[in-house]
């Protein structure tokens, strides 16, 4: 009997647990992604806190930048990781502003949940934030100040900043004025719409510390030279030549033993191998090269001793086991063409350079070619640490300032940090706010309320009182002191300008937007389906 009672009258019950799915679903999704949020939150600002991240190999990274920490997580939620996609994403447009956008996409996740509590409907929210965002983008704009890159003040101080929040921010005096030259160097200020970092290459070598990172017009190598063979460390007006092929006895392709009956017949084998190999030096000579640059070869040596012997003698420098992603680098620095049998080994095919010598650097030494043909175009910047974490952390740390001028290229205007820009939104969207009527005003303030988290974590993580500076810093916006932002050094709110804390606008129009287009896909989420 009960059954055909829950048939008659379930209509009502079974409409009700319809409604109880998606509202469980996007429960589970916000809670997880939330998460995701706090758990890089603490890593927020110039006082943030580093993490500690182990893999399973052993291998130990210490950094705080979010999108390594978060690309190292292993996340399982499927709407946490759109968190981690979203990182990731901020990466690719601004690469600074990592931490800051899960760290916004949190905050307005948990206001969407507020809002869901009252009633409203999921597509509204995710329009009125869709609004909400274009608004902040208009808004930031307006308060933003254009630059030009001839200022190189303006893009220090931009660099500085990305890097005061990092691990090696003692020597930002150092890496910053190093970021910004490497990135001028292989751009025209002129007529630059972007950079591509793939220009500038970042050579890591242990040993020394950072202050002895340097910026090299040209390449370096950090495989050894041939020089065992006593060939030359350092050649003057040089021509390069980069080889595919290899200088060694060929072998056959499967395995296979030869039997010699007689040491006649040895002897014929040795005497055909120096023949063989010193037909091919002879023609490298031919050539006019007398930079030698040998790829890795996996199926065999890519040179053997009698090669180097010979190439010794005839002065050839050999710098040997060039990577083959190094190639294109090296192609489009020394103009040299990638040559892969010995027919084509012709003069045009050499690059050329006016230094290439070997520099002993601490313990180890490295070959520095400098004066290439295409100056300009490329660029190398050899970082130094005592450890590996240091100089993986100063690997990113300059990363992350290149992407910094890299945005201020592409979008010539700065802004000032230190939270200012996210109270001055919040204050802006709330009086906007009062222009609209209906679902749609709620929503614009939560959207306002949520940008005040950056503020709050920031001056929570220097250790100051959060709530009243947030409260003194939204009282002098609202007197009309748009740069007025949380100073951590000082430990009080100040005009954030003076203090040299500036950062691109590409950083905070991206944050807000990216942030909020991944909340709104959230949002729109009512179910979870899994597939076999």
């Amino acid at each position: 009997m009960p059954a055909s009672n829950a048939n008659s009258g379930g209509g009502g019950r079974s409409e009700y647990q319809d409604k109880d799915k998606p509202t469980q679903i996007r429960k589970s999704n916000i809670t997880a992604a939330k998460a995701v949020a706090e758990a890089i939150r603490t890593s927020l600002g110039p006082r943030g806190m580093d993490k500690m991240i182990q893999s399973p190999g052993g291998d130990v990274t210490i950094t705080n930048d979010g999108a390594t920490i978060l690309k190292q997580m292993q996340v399982l939620h499927p709407a946490a990781k759109m968190l981690v996609e979203l990182s990731k994403a901020q990466d690719i447009e601004a690469g600074d502003g990592t931490t800051t956008v899960v760290v916004i996409a949190g905050s307005f996740l948990n206001a969407t949940e507020k809002l869901l509590v009252k009633g409203i409907h999921p597509t509204t929210i995710s329009e009125s934030f869709q609004k909400a965002a274009l608004k902040s983008v208009e808004i930031l704009e307006g308060m933003s100040t254009p630059v030009a890159l001839s200022d190189r003040e303006s893009l220090l101080k931009s660099a500085s900043t990305a890097l005061n929040s990092k691990v090696v921010s003692q020597y930002s005096s150092i890496l910053s004025p190093l970021s910004v030259d490497a990135v001028l160097k292989v751009i025209d200020p002129a007529t630059a719409t972007n950079v591509d970092l793939n220009d500038i290459k970042i050579i890591k070598k242990l040993g020394g510390t950072v202050e002895d990172t340097d910026l090299i017009d040209g390449l370096v190598f950090t495989q050894k030279t041939g020089g065992a063979a006593g060939g030359p460390h350092r050649i003057e007006k040089a021509k390069v030549g980069l080889i595919q092929f290899c200088i060694s006895p060929p072998k056959t392709d499967m395995d296979n033993n030869v039997i010699i009956s007689d040491y006649a017949q040895m002897d014929r084998i040795m005497k055909e191998e120096r023949q063989y190999i010193l037909n091919i030096v002879k023609q490298i000579k031919k050539a006019g090269c007398t930079v030698l640059l040998i790829q890795k070869s996996i199926l065999r040596d890519a040179i053997n001793d009698l090669a180097l012997h010979f190439l010794a003698k005839m002065k050839i420098m050999v710098i040997r086991d060039i990577e083959r992603e190094e190639i294109e680098f090296i192609c489009r620095s020394s103009g040299c063409k990638p040559i892969a049998s010995l027919d084509h080994f012709l003069p045009e095919m050499l690059g050329y350079a006016e230094l290439v010598e070997e520099v002993q650097t601490g313990t180890s030494k490295i070959v520095k070619m400098t004066g290439t043909a295409n100056v300009g175009k490329t660029v190398s910047v050899l970082v130094r640490g005592s450890n590996k974490l240091v100089i993986e952390e100063a690997d990113r740390s300059i990363h992350d300032a290149l992407c910094v001028i890299r945005c201020l290229v592409k979008k010539r205007a700065l802004i000032a940090g230190g939270g200012a820009p996210e109270i001055e939104l919040s204050l802006r969207l709330r009086e906007f706010s009062h222009t609209l009527s209906g679902m749609e005003q709620y929503c614009f303030r939560a959207f306002a309320d949520a940008l005040e988290v950056i503020p709050y974590t920031l001056s929570e993580n220097a250790g100051l009182n959060p709530i009243a500076t947030v409260t003194e810093l939204r009282n002098r916006h609202a007197q009309g002191e748009k740069t007025a932002g949380i100073n951590v050094r000082k430990g009080c709110i100040t005009n954030i300008l003076e203090e040299n804390v500036v950062q691109p606008l590409l950083v905070s129009t991206s944050a807000v937007s990216l942030a909020a287009e991944t909340v709104r896909s959230i949002m729109k989420i009512d179910d979870i389906v899994i597939t076999r």
